[in-house]
């Protein structure tokens, strides 16, 4: 099993909670804190979209140059 996924060049975690039976992630390599979950695959892809639209659409609105995902970042 995969345990990331990817979107618009963001990549997120995949976990499942066992007591909660509810998979949920959180976007990695930014510096806020964006997490999604869903009761099953689709729902959980179908809210990590929405999370970074929202984020990628809140960074936009603030004018945060700082937006861009750590995988398309050249050191």
């Amino acid at each position: 099993m995969n345990n990331t996924i990817m979107y618009k060049g963001y990549i997120g975690s995949i976990e499942f909670s066992e007591e909660d039976c509810i998979f949920f992630g959180k976007v990695l390599g930014i510096r806020s804190l964006i997490s999604y979950e869903g009761e099953n695959a689709k729902e959980l892809l179908d809210d990590f979209h929405g999370a970074v639209d929202d984020y990628l659409y809140v960074c936009k609105s603030e004018e945060n140059s700082n937006n861009s995902p750590a995988a398309k970042i050249n050191i």
